[in-house]
């Protein structure tokens, strides 16, 4: 018998996805991503973004050399957020909020002091932030603002720890912008089960971080065009820009009087179907 011979691939042949085009198709061309943003049923959904993991000198990275991350990734880690990371999600928190659109922000904390009720590998880890602790404070720059729903949570991902799927079907969301960090902790995590979930999840690249970047990229590859869209903040400002309507120009066609948007735009502008 004929041994069969085989070739080593290419490294473009190593990454080569079979079903590139069929994801491609339904994730990131789907219509419906752009349609729910110019229906403003897309929340921008921030993650962690507190001083438990994302801020220097506290929570996690109170002690460096105990936290376990050499002080070189450390450093990359803190210089992504503070100038790309933070800036970055304020720029898309303002266009959000602007607009009326829903800004979601999620955090690790507890119910209890002793963080009793948090997930078994919270407690293994040793995370805990206790409500009312400085580690489960949001960074002053991207903290929540009004009355915009903060949602807490001891495991990684959201959607199985939380209410968060029921909120969001309360209020008619269907499409979300991601940000936050770790890219390949809380962030995936929470992209994967979206996506499972029917949401159409865009990942927001150069809002997200983790640890090294090679783990970042690693993640990102991993999610691109199979759980989400993955765009920069530019893309994504450009897209709110020219897809969401205006609210004092939108034609109320949908909304009932109880409407949180119908009421906000003043009764002489309101344009009734």
């Amino acid at each position: 018998m004929t041994e069969r011979k085989t070739e080593t691939p290419t490294p473009e042949e190593e990454h080569v996805d079979p079903l590139k085009e069929t994801y491609h198709e339904n994730i990131v061309g789907n219509p419906l991503v752009l349609k729910s943003l110019e229906a403003k049923d897309t929340a921008l959904l921030v993650i962690d973004m507190q001083y438990l993991d994302a801020a220097e000198g506290h929570g996690v990275f109170a002690d460096v050399e105990k936290s376990g991350v050499h002080p070189e990734d450390a450093a990359y880690y803190f210089g992504q957020l503070k100038t790309r990371v933070v800036p970055n999600i304020t720029r898309l928190q303002n266009a959000f909020r602007s607009h009326r659109m829903e800004v979601i922000h999620t955090r690790i904390q507890s119910l209890t002091k002793d963080g009793r009720d948090r997930s078994p590998g919270h407690k293994r880890l040793g995370l805990l932030a206790t409500p009312g602790s400085k580690e489960a404070e949001f960074l002053p720059e991207i903290a929540p603002m009004g009355d915009e729903i903060v949602i807490n949570k001891t495991a990684s991902g959201v959607f199985s720890t939380t209410n968060l799927y029921y909120v969001l079907r309360n209020m008619g969301i269907n499409a979300l912008f991601v940000a936050g960090v770790y890219t390949n902790e809380c962030v995936s995590s929470t992209v994967r089960v979206a996506c499972d979930l029917g949401f159409h999840v865009t990942m927001i690249e150069d809002c997200c971080t983790t640890v090294t970047p090679a783990l970042h990229t690693f993640s990102v590859a991993t999610l691109k065009d199979r759980y989400c869209r993955v765009i920069d903040t530019d893309q994504a400002l450009e897209e709110v820009g020219r897809y969401v309507r205006d609210l004092r120009k939108r034609q109320i066609a949908t909304m009932v009087p109880d409407d949180r948007l119908y009421n906000a735009v003043p009764e002489g502008e309101r344009k009734e179907a």
